[in-house]
């Protein structure tokens, strides 16, 4: 294959990609990463102020970013912002699905066992993760369905491969989204277009905002136990950087992944793959 054709599989000038938890630590790197690759990127958040901080940001290094309001679990959220993604940047070719996370709530301790984790914290966590990638699936899905092309790429998660203690709700809706990535892939392809793909990608153990402090001590930095435990079971004896997940994101995006729908890539050092023997 002619390099310049390689090249080019990786260039995203004149695409539109919507990234909906956009402020985030893990989407935020994807954001800035595909403006610099030309993209014209617009940053959903149900934090307005972080989403327009972020897209400034991009835009002093020379991106093209805006921020949006968007709440995922809210469909009129986001068939508003669907319309003005539209007018801002006049179409839109790529959906990445970053919004989800855990809730305290939802998370066993030795005071709060399974048997008594609310119900309406556990349907939050259910809905944030599962319902937070099929409603924007929805909405700017149809969009690419009416133009016969685009771009899906869901965010799953190590624990729908393999589920960790304490969090049951969590794994249980990611293990959600990565079914319905397999039937959303079949059902675009099969009803609409078969340019129109879908797939996920599963993180393993990044630092982030909402977990730093389960896995390292607030005070001196050092491992926790849990943290400790999940190093010893990563081959690579290291927690990913929001980098790590790039190169992965960019060939699911691009041309390059053409005949690639509706698989689930595990970015997770190999913890996976690794029975603890």
């Amino acid at each position: 294959m002619e390099e310049n054709k390689l090249n080019a599989f990786y260039d995203f000038s004149h695409k539109t990609i919507v990234v909906t938890g956009g402020a985030g630590v893990l989407c935020a790197a994807m954001c800035k990463s595909l403006a610099a690759a030309g993209a014209n990127v617009a940053v959903l958040d149900i934090n307005l102020g972080a989403a327009e901080n972020l897209a400034t940001d991009i835009r002093a290094n020379g991106g093209n970013a805006f921020g949006f309001a968007c709440d995922v679990l809210d469909k009129a959220s986001i068939e508003h912002v669907a319309e003005e993604v539209l007018s801002k940047f006049g179409g839109m070719d790529i959906l990445i699905n970053g919004a989800g996370g855990n809730s305290p709530k939802a998370t066993t301790k030795p005071e709060t066992p399974f048997f008594d984790l609310p119900a309406d914290a556990l349907r939050w966590v259910f809905d944030l993760n599962l319902m937070g990638t099929i409603l924007p699936c929805q909405i700017f899905g149809k969009i690419m369905s009416q133009q016969k092309k685009g771009v899906i790429l869901n965010i799953s998660s190590m624990n729908a491969i393999r589920p960790l203690t304490r969090i049951p709700g969590y794994s249980a809706a990611k293990a959600g989204v990565s079914n319905f990535t397999q039937w959303l892939a079949v059902h675009m392809a099969q009803e609409y277009s078969p340019e129109i793909r879908v797939n996920a990608i599963a993180p393993g153990f990044f630092l982030t905002e909402q977990n730093r402090f389960l896995l390292t001590e607030k005070e001196s930095g050092e491992l926790t136990p849990r943290g400790k435990t999940i190093l010893q079971h990563t081959p690579m004896n290291r927690f990913g950087d929001p980098e790590d997940l790039l190169g992965t994101v960019f060939w699911l995006l691009s041309p390059a992944s053409a005949f690639v729908t509706g698989i689930v890539v595990p970015i997770d050092g190999g913890f996976s793959a690794f029975s603890g023997v």
